[in-house]
């Protein structure tokens, strides 16, 4: 399979003809081109199927030969200076091209009928066929000029994306921090890339690290420089795989639509941090103290992202927040070294959090029947609740992909997550503590998500919005508005997360707006609801077939593709497909790779990672597995909510860690307040200096010169009688003065 090698050049522009020929269309033949819409989706499949197929076949490539291909021509030659591009073919690209070619399939498989209803189709397919152009063009890149390239494009298209809704406010805004959050990390890429060069007078990765090694066995690198330009390098990837403290665009990147959360913000943008933090671990292992760092940041992301899931109501936020976590489990083991273990949870990772994302998509397109486009309402896990009738199969896939988050065998996310677990005993035992305990929290607030959207019954959260066909009745809230009276409280317990310890968490009660208080009917009773004609009722419905399709080989995806990294018996020695896929690249690393497994310890450390998983499994049933859902069961409710979470955790230290988990850590107000408020002060100080100093002076000396001017232009009238009688006056002036000053001395 040499022979495909050469041509692998081809694989960025791939994609590209569908925005050529949508933005050709859109220019010369829009009438036309806005009526056909329906037909762009193909193209787009059908030219990343074909190079699904061609990955497919470098990757077999890869594993039967362990080789490395590098092909590079000169784009520019100046003196000593050369500027190559080209493409590099490695175990760690073919893993990105597997990727990035199937999630990106099934999302535009999955985006024909969820954005079929949307006035900028042609427009989304279009961004979405640069954007996977620009994602191949940067995994595929041979030096580090070509990768920044192909970063910016990812940014700018991750820009467009985010902000695709952009008449709404929260989208418009939602792009803007997106796009200044990163621009701060790739501006440190550019200055490390520059220092870099500086240090070894090469942007390719082949000779970059060859010299690099070569000065640092020499000991003939400054090594405080060095640090630095490394920690510049890592910079630009804590911004884009959202690691803090960059993480702050990542959730409200959210706003985009669902398709785009699946594929760039789970499975492949944010994995470029990953990908380009592996492609420069050769040079960063050299380095202790950044090693240090990575691991530093990365368990500080991995234990914030899992707290701040925990109190989410927006179900992709609770996503975004998942995501940021597992990102930081896959830094923490590069930082630890385990190459191995990173690139395996990216795989696993990605399909199960793809599969989620989707999942999530599904059941918005479900509640926006419902509710109408109202992301507040249809995206709210408090107002959803017992959908798992009416939405089987994406219940089932969602499921599935919970339990693979969790940990839970044998499903993909176990295997991967269970191999970083047992890596971070031998690094560090605080970091296992914290990867541990994290772990744990992953599969609380998973199951959180899972049980308050599917399980119960049809909650009154979801009756009240559910509505009647033209009527009124959808708009009736039970939030009402927010009150401070102790005497509404018990009515609170059914506008919060229902059923569930954590009702009672936050400080504010909800009164019962008034629209509600005029009706005679009870506010709760199901009896009620049930004398009304269910077909007069929108209820939610399963998605389309080519949704389901989408998230149905996500799910086989789920299920098998854990298999690549577990040892099986072959001729007599243990034998993985993904340690044969990567030989090359770690032998690249110096490290040893054996496939010896000692299935005692690796029994133990997995029942005690599924145990902590369990348990917080265990946890989430009894804090939001709905039992009661009755009038007469109320009292009942209260006095568990009440006495329970009170009596085992206190109320101080229950709604410091709602608050916290809620309020984002309060990392955004914060920034809002010591870098945005603090700028903007700054630019109104530049602003009066600029006006009133600056300005003040010009005027003022230009207002000198007028009066001057017109007092000047008096005097001069024409007559030399008048000239001589002033000049005979100053003189006389002037010799007065100096005779007054000689008496005077």
């Amino acid at each position: 399979m040499e022979h495909t090698y050469p041509y692998a050049w081809i694989i960025p522009f791939v994609p590209l003809p569908v925005t050529v020929l949508i933005g050709v269309g859109l220019l010369l033949f829009p009438t036309a081109t806005k009526s056909i819409r329906r037909m762009w989706a193909f193209p787009s499949v059908f030219l990343l199927s074909i190079l699904l197929l061609f990955s497919a076949d470098l990757s077999i490539g890869q594993i039967n030969s362990n080789s490395i291909y590098q092909y590079v021509w000169s784009w520019t030659i100046n003196n000593d200076f050369s500027l190559e591009f080209g493409h590099l073919i490695d175990p760690l690209t073919s893993i990105m091209l597997i990727l990035i070619t199937t999630v990106g399939i099934l999302v535009l498989i999955y985006s024909d009928n969820y954005m079929s209803h949307d006035q900028g189709y042609v427009r989304f397919f279009a961004y979405m066929s640069f954007f996977n152009t620009s994602m191949l063009g940067l995994v595929t890149s041979s030096n580090l000029i070509q990768i920044y390239i192909f970063w910016e494009l990812v940014g700018m298209f991750s820009y467009l994306l985010i902000g695709f809704w952009f008449t709404r406010p929260v989208a418009a805004n939602a792009c803007q921090k997106a796009f200044v959050t990163n621009r701060i990390g790739d501006f440190g890429l550019f200055l490390g890339i520059l220092g870099l060069y500086w240090i070894t007078g090469s942007f390719e990765f082949r000779d970059l690290f060859e010299i690099f090694n070569n000065l640092s066995y020499n000991n003939d690198l400054n090594f405080l420089f060095v640090t630095l330009c490394a920690f510049l390098l890592f910079s630009g990837a804590v911004a884009k795989s959202a690691q803090f403290p960059l993480h702050v665009w990542l959730p409200d990147a959210m706003e985009g639509p669902t398709p785009i959360s699946a594929l760039i913000h789970a499975a492949t943008m944010v994995a470029a941090g990953i990908f380009l933090v592996a492609r420069l671990l050769p040079l960063f292992i050299v380095i202790p103290y950044i090693m240090n760092l990575i691991s530093l940041i990365s368990i500080i992301t991995v234990l914030l992202g899992a707290t701040l899931a925990l109190a989410q109501k927006d179900i992709k936020r609770s996503l975004a927040y998942s995501t940021m976590s597992q990102l930081g489990y896959m830094m923490l083991a590069l930082g630890m070294g385990s190459y191995r273990a990173a690139l395996f949870h990216l795989i696993t990772h990605a399909y199960s959090k793809a599969l989620l994302f989707l999942g999530s998509g599904s059941l918005i397109h479900s509640m926006e029947a419902i509710v109408g486009y109202s992301p507040d309402k249809s995206q709210n896990m408090v107002l959803m609740g017992g959908l798992k009738k009416y939405v089987p199969i994406t219940k089932t896939a969602f499921l599935l992909g919970t339990l693979s988050l969790c940990g839970i065998p044998p499903l993909a996310c176990f295997w991967s997550k269970d191999e970083i677990l047992n890596d971070t005993w031998l690094y560090s035992p605080i970091f296992a503590i914290i990867a541990c305990s994290t772990a744990g929290l992953t599969a609380f607030y998973m199951f959180r998500i899972y049980l308050l959207t599917f399980e119960g019954h049809l909650n009154m959260n979801f009756k009240n919005y559910s509505g009647k066909k033209m009527s009124s009745f959808h708009s009736i809230s039970l939030w009402g508005k927010e009150g401070t009276k102790a005497s509404k409280k018990k009515w609170s317990l059914l506008t919060m997360e229902r059923n569930s310890f954590f009702s009672n968490f936050s400080k504010k009660t909800y009164q019962i707006g008034s629209n509600l208080k005029k009706r005679n009917q009870p506010l709760i009773s199901i009896s009620h609801f049930a004398t009304w004609n269910k077909k007069n009722f929108l209820y939610p419905h399963e998605s389309d077939n080519t949704m389901l399709f989408s998230l149905l080989v996500l799910v086989l995806f789920t299920l098998f593709v854990g298999a690549i990294g577990i040892p099986f018996l072959h001729e007599g020695e243990y034998f993985n497909l993904l340690s044969k896929w990567l030989t090359t690249s770690i032998n690249s690393l110096h490290k040893n790779l054996t496939n010896s497994v000692d299935w005692y310890e690796f029994l133990t450390n997995a029942i005690f990672s599924v145990s902590i998983a369990s348990f917080g499994i265990l946890i989430a049933s009894l804090f939001y597995k709905p039992v009661y859902s009755s009038l007469q069961n109320l009292n009942l409710i209260n006095s568990v909510v009440k006495k329970g979470p009170n009596r085992i955790f206190g109320d101080k230290i229950i709604n410091v860690i709602y608050g916290w988990s809620y309020n984002r850590g309060y990392i955004d107000d914060f920034y809002a307040i010591s870098f945005t408020k603090g700028i903007r002060e700054l630019a109104e100080l530049a602003h009066f200096f600029d006006r009133r100093i600056i300005d003040g002076i010009t005027n003022g000396i230009g207002i000198i010169s007028f009066f001057v001017g017109e007092g000047i232009k008096y005097v001069g009238g024409g007559h030399i009688s008048s000239y001589l009688f002033l000049y005979l006056s100053y003189v006389s002036i002037f010799l007065l003065s100096i005779l007054i000053l000689q008496q005077i001395h």
